[in-house]
């Protein structure tokens, strides 16, 4: 006779927990999760798809040739939400933060930006402050983000790599900082042999297919990693 009680404490004291954010919705099993992939082209699927929010409703092209196809390889319980925009700098993937997070209310957030910015030559401060911003914002509406490392592209200069290794460090540092969930993207996809180059490309500036499942698979594991972690602190 005192199992049920016990039983139903335990529920009250979990049901408590999930109003006040402590424990993930997916616990236990991590499933059935809304995930928002918000970036640029890496996200995207460039130049083998356009994500729905450049070719709404569903995208176009070869599914496979984005990281979302193979992280929901792994998890078919999860739901991607693509929201990758070709070309985009972090200015203009802040500047869609509204629409394409708050108005979905994902369960996570994963965010790729800042490449286009040292593409284009614009200061590193400043992608900096705009990928703090979309963290903050992120994490200001009780949504839990991972921030993923800058790709490497085949044709990108001395100075931009130089960049690109400054930028991914104070990704990986900030995110250790502040409690964020990490993914070293840059290394699941670099060429071993070839510091600064993509291990396998369609146009020397972006992932082939391959490259986008070594990507979505170290995604995968990482976001596993870090919900499994969560649940036992």
């Amino acid at each position: 006779m005192k199992i049920l009680p016990t039983f139903f404490r335990v529920v009250f004291v979990l049901g408590l927990f999930f109003l006040m954010g402590e424990i993930p919705a997916s616990a236990g099993n991590q499933g059935n999760m809304i995930i928002v992939g918000l970036g640029d082209s890496t996200t995207a699927g460039t130049p083998g798809f356009m994500s729905p929010a450049e070719a709404p409703p569903d995208g176009e092209g070869n599914p496979e040739s984005q990281y979302g196809y193979w992280l929901m390889k792994h998890h078919p319980e999860w739901r991607f939400l693509n929201r990758g925009v070709n070309a985009e700098r972090s200015d203009e993937i802040l500047a869609r933060f509204d629409s394409d997070v708050l108005q979905l209310k994902p369960d996570v957030v994963i965010v790729l930006a800042g490449v286009v910015d040292l593409f284009q030559g614009y200061p590193l401060e400043g992608i900096k402050n705009n990928l703090e911003e979309i963290y903050s914002r992120t994490r200001g509406a009780g949504i839990r983000v991972m921030a993923c490392t800058v790709l490497p592209y085949n044709v990108s200069t001395d100075e931009v790599r130089r960049k690109m290794t400054e930028l991914n460090d104070w990704i990986r540092s900030y995110s250790r900082e502040h409690g964020l969930g990490f993914c070293d993207t840059d290394q699941a996809v670099a060429d071993p042999k070839s510091p600064g180059k993509l291990i396998s490309t369609a146009d020397s500036l972006h992932p082939d297919v391959d490259a986008y499942r070594k990507m979505g698979n170290a995604i995968a594991d990482a976001l596993e990693k870090w919900l499994s972690s969560r649940l036992e602190k």
